[in-house]
């Protein structure tokens, strides 16, 4: 884990999972970019929601984004 922000944890995997939606990529573009399947970046990015508190993949970007993190 690198990024430490309010007692939350994030790797550089998943700021770029984050910063790639940000941009507006699909999640099954993500996961091709990525060099994994759509279902695991749903499943990453519903990970990263829990452990930053928030319900959607949209939130988890602004959160991400107010934090200066992407």
């Amino acid at each position: 884990m690198d990024v430490l922000s309010e007692n939350v944890e994030l790797s550089h995997a998943d700021l770029a999972l984050l910063a790639e939606l940000a941009k507006g990529v699909t999640v099954d573009r993500v996961g091709r970019r990525l060099d994994c399947s759509g279902r695991t970046v749903r499943r990453r990015l519903r990970g990263i929601c829990d452990r930053i508190g928030v319900a959607t993949a949209i939130e988890a970007v602004a959160w991400a984004a107010r934090r200066q993190l992407i």
